[in-house]
């Protein structure tokens, strides 16, 4: 799924080729990022366009022979490439534009701001190749004894060994560590053209005048950003082209590699933004600090709706403790129904943010969620919400950042230090990403591995990122296992790098002590036996759902005072249900943990939040992890056999009967759970109010 969806898109045709375009966002100035090369299509922007879209009129277009565009035989020169830039701006209705090239690109940007100044206003040269040698030598088009390294670009060898060649070339792209993502991305793309097409480029990839004397024809502004570590394309390139352009800017981008607006995409964004619109970063107002009380914004990942649910208990602390401070809430669907729900104030600036809990659901299968994997693919949603984020804190002032498993926010910040502009407390209720395929030396293995390891070391060397960080729950909530092949214990690090508040639960002791008086606000009858499933905040657990409701009538059989409730959630509409005796189905239940403290028996999936409310209040309950979900099949399973609570089912063999039996049993038991600590909110407050200074 995608960050940011096109506002318009369309195909235009230019010299006899018919190019795809698309534009996001809108206002009075336009953005072109121009294709790299035919390795890749329009995606290779996309960490820059949800961002751009929100300044600027942003436009992108695949380029001949890859993406939507259609796929000639030949007319990829440079000169062409020029021409289907200006059809897509004439396309759009676009006179004048700033224009963005990256790597072979960049020849495109040169030459459109040399021949056709009135359509540039701004450009920015990425990755320099402006090159008179190029990469492929005289003998590009002869075979090789011997393919090695650099030698491995050769048309014989592309014909013959292009999956391997795509390979090769995606590394030295991305050079830097941990890219594993960024070059899985590389590598799939760039096997979505031929190397028929690529030679063609080369073939084609001339120009009729010289670096020099084209850069002398260019009076645009311009900035070039270079990766110091380029292995494509060295940075001498970039110094002379800036050389030789008179009040250009020049950004060295240290141990960045040839894709930087991947691998850099905060500074890349930031740089190119105050570039292109320089007044971006001015504010239309300011108050002294010391007259304005003190501002605390939480972000609560939208993954579930039980981090919110904590977020605000630590919150009704945090304001029992300090009463002046002033809480907003950066959220998105559906925490901002809970918010809302519970009179919080949600900042406007969330309606830029980009939909996490629709790209899991884009992912998933039949309670099916490889939960590691979806996350690596959000990476350009992460990206968008943490940009959405930098704005918020550049405009306005707050003393303290509550990240409740908003990795985004963590990740970002610690890759970029120095935009840290308040106190950051970080909370989560899981340390280490697991595979689920855990085989020694296996892919997933070692892509867990590697993210882990970023992670150990990010928190290393800038320890000042993180000002407190919380695990909810106890030491021996942490799993006793490994990060990774010479990597720490997770539980021993975890000991060493965190605070233990205990759990943190929604509601306080007191609230459900007359379990009588609840169950009859709910609207419980003392002689039912009140059943409740539920599935959390995403539509996943549709198809569990499905199995309760078949299971409906068998349940009732067994046991005719049963009352069976079936929560669908925010996501799930109810009206998608048949309708089955004896089921009762309810939308989104803003305190659910309340139905929950009132029934006799829940059927749930495996998330943390609903089955230690659920062990809180000591009800027996069935729970469903989802198939390749690290977290609810390893993390939660092990916190919940401390407690001695729920009941482990497997969704692959539930069927009415079985569903029906365990929902029996489950009926007959008592619970004998450990119990839970109830104060987990204010410990959690009372270590991150501290970081709000004194009071005055």
């Amino acid at each position: 799924m995608r960050a940011h969806e096109p506002d318009r898109e369309g195909r235009v045709e230019s010299g006899g080729t018919a190019v795809h375009w698309e534009e996001h966002g809108g206002g009075d100035r336009t953005v072109l990022f121009l294709p790299a090369w035919q390795l890749f299509d329009s995606r290779i922007w996309k960490m820059q366009v949800p961002y751009f879209a929100r300044h600027f009129r942003t436009l992108t277009f695949d380029p001949p022979g890859h993406g939507r565009s259609d796929r000639p035989v030949r007319g990829y020169g440079h000169e062409q490439m020029v021409d289907h830039a200006r059809a897509v701006l004439d396309a759009a209705g676009v006179e004048r534009a700033s224009v963005v090239g990256l790597s072979r690109g960049t020849w495109t940007g040169a030459l459109l701001a040399a021949r056709h100044p009135e359509r540039v206003e701004r450009l920015v040269l990425t990755s320099v190749a402006l090159d008179d040698q190029g990469l492929a030598g005289p003998d590009f088009f002869e075979p090789r004894e011997r393919y090695e390294e650099w030698g491995k670009y050769n048309a014989h060898y592309w014909r013959e060994r292009y999956p391997e060649f795509v390979e090769f070339f995606v590394s030295k792209i991305f050079t830097e560590p941990h890219s594993t993502k960024a070059r899985e991305d590389g590598i799939a793309w760039g096997l979505e053209t031929t190397p028929e097409i690529l030679i063609a480029t080369i073939r084609e990839g001339t120009c009729d005048v010289s670096v020099a004397e084209l850069l002398a024809q260019i009076h645009t502004p311009t900035l070039i950003v270079h990766g110091v570590d380029d292995a494509v394309r060295p940075i001498r390139l970039a110094e002379a082209a800036h050389a030789a352009l008179p009040g250009s800017a020049l950004l060295r981008l240290e141990g960045s590699g040839h894709c930087p607006q991947v691998r850099d995409p905060v500074r890349y964004n930031l740089a190119v933004r105050d570039f292109l619109e320089p007044s971006a970063r001015g504010r239309r107002t300011w108050r002294r600090a010391a007259a304005r009380p003190p501002r605390v914004l939480f972000v609560s990942s939208p993954i579930g709706l039980g981090h919110s649910l904590r977020d605000v208990a630590i919150a009704r602390e945090l304001r029992a403790l300090r009463p002046e401070i002033e809480i907003h809430w950066l959220a998105q669907d559906p925490v901002t129904r809970v918010l809302e729900a519970r009179g919080e104030r949600v900042h406007p600036a969330s309606r830029f943010l980009s939909g996490e809990s629709a790209h899991v659901e884009s992912e998933a299968g039949e309670h099916d969620l490889h939960v590691f994997q979806a996350w690596r693919n959000m990476d350009e949603i992460l990206l968008a919400n943490f940009m959405v984020l930098h704005d918020l804190l550049e405009a306005e002032p707050y003393d303290l950042v509550v990240g409740d498993e908003a990795w985004e926010i963590d990740h970002f910040l610690h890759e970029n230090p120095e935009l840290k502009r308040a106190a950051f407390a970080w909370i989560t209720d899981f340390v280490g990403w697991l595979p689920m395929d855990p085989r020694p030396g296996g892919r997933e293995a070692l892509l867990a591995a590697d993210y882990n390891a970023e992670m150990i070391e990010q928190v290393a060397r800038f320890p000042r990122v993180r000002d407190r960080a919380l695990f909810v729950g106890d030491r021996d909530d942490v799993v006793d296992r490994s990060f990774g092949p010479g990597l720490p214990g997770i539980r021993e690090w975890t000991s060493a790098h965190y605070d233990f508040p205990g759990y943190v639960l929604p509601f306080g002791p007191a609230e459900f002590a007359d379990r009588e008086a609840l169950r009859a606000r709910l609207g419980f009858r003392p002689d039912e036996r009140v059943v409740l499933a539920a599935v959390g905040g995403t539509a996943v657990g549709r198809h569990l759902l499905d199995k309760v409701v078949a299971a409906g009538p068998e349940i009732r059989r067994r046991s005719p005072e049963t009352r069976l409730i079936v929560v669908t959630g925010p996501r799930i509409d109810p009206a998608a249900f048949p309708a089955t005796p004896g089921v009762e189905l309810r939308a989104f239940v803003p305190d659910l943990y309340t139905h929950l403290a009132g029934c006799d028996l829940a059927i749930v999936q495996g998330g943390l939040s609903t089955c230690m409310e659920l062990t809180a209040t000591k009800r027996p309950f069935l729970y469903f992890p989802l198939r390749n979900h690290f977290e609810q099949n390893v993390h939660v399973p092990h916190r919940l056999a401390r407690y001695r609570a729920g009941v482990r089912m497997d969704y692959a063999e539930a069927d009415p009967e079985t569903l029906a039996h365990a929902v029996a049993e489950g009926l007959k038991h008592p619970v004998v759970y450990r119990d839970v600590d109830t104060d987990g909110a204010r410990r959690a407050a009372d270590l991150i109010a501290p970081l709000l200074g004194a009071r005055r």
